[in-house]
């Protein structure tokens, strides 16, 4: 369908819980093919639905060659060590941090037919189903930094030509 704008930090969408899918039908299967065209953008491994202004529980992703979507999902399992990634956000321009983030995840969900959908993965993988579970609970990376460095990234935030209140 279309290539969506992506909704800046400071946005209330982007701090809100999405709300479940419930039902299937062409307003969200038009939801997934805006989720996927904007995620196919160069630099992008993932798009939540509310950085698309939509407070509904989905994402899609473009990591190592495999690109697809998730309705209702859900991280069911992290383990291994936290480690601290570089990590960057549409929804905040210009900024990377250290992160800390598990070395491997699961994300239960469902596709548009209501199968049961499984995705997992180390690295960059593991990284993105953190980070797009976090937009779908009102979370953006930075709420994840220590102290000091949340401290740093918020006053580039405030500081930067895209922020406002």
């Amino acid at each position: 369908m279309t290539v969506r704008q992506i909704r800046l930090f400071g946005d209330p969408v982007l701090k809100t819980v999405s709300e479940p899918i419930l039902k299937i039908d062409d307003s969200v299967r038009n939801l997934v093919t805006d989720l996927l065209d904007t995620t196919k953008e160069p630099g992008r491994a993932g798009v939540a639905a509310p950085q698309i202004g939509v407070n509904l529980r989905a994402f899609s992703y473009n990591v190592n060659k495999q690109v697809g979507y998730i309705l209702n999902p859900v991280l069911v399992k992290t383990w291994g060590e936290k480690v601290l990634l570089d990590e960057g956000c549409l929804s905040v321009p210009g900024l990377w941090h250290k992160t800390p983030r598990f070395e491997f995840a699961r994300v239960e969900g469902t596709d548009l037919s209501g199968a049961a959908i499984v995705l997992e993965g180390d690295g960059l993988m593991a990284q993105m189903l953190q980070h797009e579970c976090d937009h779908l609970d009102g979370l953006v990376y930075l709420d994840r930094l220590d102290k000091a460095e949340r401290k740093i990234a918020m006053r580039t935030v405030r500081d930067s030509d895209w922020f406002s209140i």
